[in-house]
């Protein structure tokens, strides 16, 4: 079995398919094979992402990595069957973007992560997701509903096999300075962190780059290749390369794919 990835927030808009893209084609750069789904069948960003380098790819004569991608369309006859299948894949690792919506799909990616990484802009916007504040005093009142679905998923997972969920809160678009708002969002994650059990981690800051790598399906990691890299993008490879880190995965067999990487 892979270990299973899962890319979850119901919010839009917070980085969560390019962070997803990012990490893939880190794990690959690192001889790891993958496979991905998309569960978002409207919009389908990570797959659009994929088709877009390997057009790119193939129209430069490059050798970029690519991980497998299926799109499961969740009104489709046996969605849930070709879910549970691509569960089963013999790649090391299964990236899963989850739609920035209520899904049915979406929950059972949820529950069967051995890493949920939910992805969130740094305001109290996106942090209303997971918890809720005090109005004057930006004190954590209780838990919200995402991280009360967690809470469910993690309970069955250890009736059904005894698993668990690890989940990473990651914070994208940090500012690089320390605004107040910065400073209260980090307080309430940090104070609502041990009682619902996830962990923090910065994650990639606002770039132009980013929206710029996606028409050719580009990465911060594939910039030398095509001789594009800047020293400006040094400290957003550092960013890329400290969130691998936080994922903290277990290693896998990859000796392999290593030895036909080098």
């Amino acid at each position: 079995m892979p270990h299973i990835i899962t890319f979850g927030n119901e919010k839009g808009g917070t980085g969560k398919s390019t962070t997803a893209v990012h990490i893939a084609i880190a794990l690959m750069s690192e001889g790891h094979s993958i496979a991905a789904v998309d569960l978002d069948a409207r919009q389908r960003t990570f797959a659009r992402y994929m088709e877009n380098r390997r057009s790119f790819s193939d129209g430069h004569g490059l050798d970029l990595s690519l991980p497998e991608v299926s799109v499961i369309e969740e009104k489709d006859d046996g969605a849930e069957a070709r879910l549970d299948e691509a569960f089963h894949t013999e790649a090391d690792y299964l990236i899963i973007d989850t739609p920035g919506r209520d899904s049915i799909l979406g929950q059972v990616a949820m529950a069967r992560a051995d890493t949920l990484v939910t992805p969130m802009n740094d305001s109290f916007v996106d942090f209303d997701l997971i918890g809720q504040v005090d109005a004057e005093t930006f004190k954590v009142k209780r838990p919200s509903f995402y991280a009360e679905m967690v809470w469910k998923a993690r309970k069955d997972r250890a009736k059904h096999d005894a698993g668990t969920v690890d989940w990473l809160v990651v914070r994208n678009r940090l500012a690089h300075l320390a605004a107040n708002n910065m400073v209260r969002v980090g307080k309430a994650l940090n104070e609502l962190a041990p009682r619902i059990g996830f962990r923090i981690s910065p994650g990639l800051s606002e770039r132009v780059i980013y929206r710029e790598l996606f028409p050719r399906g580009l990465t911060l990691l594939d910039l030398d290749v095509i001789d594009e890299a800047r020293l400006s993008h040094v400290a957003a490879r550092a960013e890329l390369r400290a969130l691998v880190a936080a994922l903290n995965l277990p290693d896998r067999d990859n000796t392999e794919q290593k030895a036909e990487a080098a």
